[in-house]
């Protein structure tokens, strides 16, 4: 795509890519624990999300979670504590079975039955770029109706899937979309 930016960031400008700040967005709809997996409570309240149901379990295995059910059963019992390396796969396992749970509910929020939700797109920072090499850039918003693409993606943990669906939903602002491959931050409820 020739509207794709090939040297962000050359001149001094700051953003992130725009499907990473949807990313962000969505995972703060998805409501993770907020007590890190590395305190008791954050450990006992991920491995109980992990083991209530024999989907969650199957979804942790998947996820990367391969202990026996005897080491797991002492983490919650408290008898012995996850190395630093079990630790990151509790959280990496708890945060993708989070967002497999939480993807249905979150489309079907944003997807309002066909109405859509109204994102909001603030441009990238150009406070550090000389004057002569900045853009006009504004604030956009948009309506967006189709959010499978976008959802999938982010449940998937695919960046790539998302980055494709993000540039096609931003087609829809015109000749210029491509100003906004790279934002502040994006803003939607659900």
């Amino acid at each position: 795509m020739s509207e794709r930016n090939r040297d962000f960031g050359k001149y001094g400008a700051r953003g992130v890519k725009g499907h990473e700040a949807v990313a962000r967005r969505l995972d703060s709809l998805a409501g993770y624990f907020t007590t890190p997996v590395t305190a008791p409570r954050g450990l006992l309240a991920r491995l109980h999300y992990l083991t209530r149901t024999d989907h969650a379990r199957a979804a942790a295995r998947a996820a990367g979670l391969t202990v026996t059910p005897r080491t797991l059963k002492a983490w919650l019992d408290g008898g012995r504590k996850p190395s630093r390396k079990n630790l990151e796969r509790v959280e990496v396992a708890y945060r993708a079975v989070r967002r497999q749970n939480v993807a249905r509910y979150l489309l079907g929020r944003l997807n309002a039955q066909g109405r859509g939700t109204r994102v909001e797109i603030h441009p990238l920072n150009q406070s550090q770029v000389s004057r002569p090499r900045q853009r006009v850039v504004e604030y956009r918003s948009l309506n967006v109706r189709h959010w499978d693409r976008l959802v999938e993606a982010w449940a998937a943990d695919d960046d790539q899937a998302l980055d494709e669906a993000w540039v096609e939903q931003i087609v829809d602002l015109g000749s210029q979309w491509g100003q906004y491959e790279y934002v502040t931050n994006v803003g939607f409820a659900a």
